[in-house]
């Protein structure tokens, strides 16, 4: 079975992963956290590749342009909430939120926002100042009122499928630094790539990677006939599967690059201090599983043992 992705489409990937990257990756990103005007160098970069002129809910190949432009995100720890502004509703930006703890990434900048829980609950938020925590440097409390009518439960799931997508970036990123340290860095008189345990961390961590960029494949790619509730789990399935990806290859990451990767002068640090956001918002793995339990008896959790579920 052939999952390359369409030859523009990769042209366009490319193009993105180049014009971000010109910000200065992960290092960037680090400065961001106290200069705004990165923030804003950063939305000038996305206007520049197109990416505010993507029609993402009714054109499939501009979902799958903007996928590709989320993975570029991830992979350059970009500043700058891509996914809400590609999904914005009447110029407002769209976040999705946990009702009872709710934080919005970049809620600090200027410009509305607009809510919504996995449910599809709307709520007009009002954000708070940053915390300027570690773990999500940008994430801003927010304060919601009673819930204001609904958001399409497609745009709901195009978000958690996108945020998908740039959790992807990350990880691969992160991957690829991990393993040219352990190829550079001599221990013993040889390099860290040479000894087998650290072959099969590596083997292991590029495995869960490459599985996960195949999923998110699939997800995108899914056709918009299915019924709601399995397009539903879908996305669900895939946030689940990137979180705990990332948890898996952020870890990795961390034990091979050692003291290293904990420090912000290792872009695996600032990748990951950054992630958190999506890994952890709107629920964490737990939530995100327990919401998955009620599609069992339903068929609309598909799994190797399901019968197909028709168009």
């Amino acid at each position: 079975m052939k999952t390359d992705l369409p030859q523009d489409i990769s042209d366009f990937a490319a193009v993105a992963a180049k014009r971000l990257a010109r910000l200065g990756g992960p290092q960037a990103a680090l400065r961001a956290e106290t200069d705004d005007d990165i923030r804003t160098a950063a939305r000038a970069a996305l206007t520049e590749v197109g990416a505010f002129e993507l029609d993402v809910r009714s054109s499939g190949e501009d979902a799958l342009a903007a996928a590709v432009l989320c993975e570029a995100a991830g992979a350059t720890a970009l500043p700058y909430p891509l996914v809400e502004e590609l999904l914005a509703v009447d110029g407002a930006r769209l976040a999705l939120v946990n009702p009872d703890a709710p934080r919005i990434d970049h809620g600090d900048l200027p410009g509305p926002w607009i809510a919504a829980d996995l449910d599809g609950n709307r709520y007009h938020p009002q954000p708070a100042s940053r915390t300027n925590a570690k773990l999500g440097p940008f994430l801003v409390p927010a304060t919601l009122g009673s819930p204001e009518r609904t958001i399409p439960a497609a745009d709901v799931n195009l978000h958690l499928v996108l945020g998908s997508w740039r959790i992807l970036g990350a990880v691969q990123q992160s991957l690829r630094i991990a393993s040219d340290h352990v190829r550079a860095r001599i221990q013993f008189g040889k390099p860290l790539a040479d000894f087998q345990a650290v072959r099969f961390a590596i083997a292991d961590a590029a495995v869960a990677v490459r599985g996960l960029h195949e999923l998110a494949k699939f997800t995108i790619v899914r056709p918009d006939s299915l019924s709601p509730r399995v397009r539903s789990a879908d996305a669900l399935v895939l946030r689940l599967k990137a979180a705990e990806t990332a948890r898996q290859v952020l870890r990795t990451s961390h034990q091979l690059l050692g003291a290293l990767g904990f420090c912000d002068e290792s872009d695996v640090s600032v990748l990951d201090r950054h992630t958190q956001p999506l890994i952890r918002l709107p629920l964490g793995s737990e939530g995100l599983a327990l919401r998955l339990v009620s599609g069992v008896p339903d068929g609309s959790l598909e799994t190797l043992f399901s019968s197909p579920v028709s168009a």
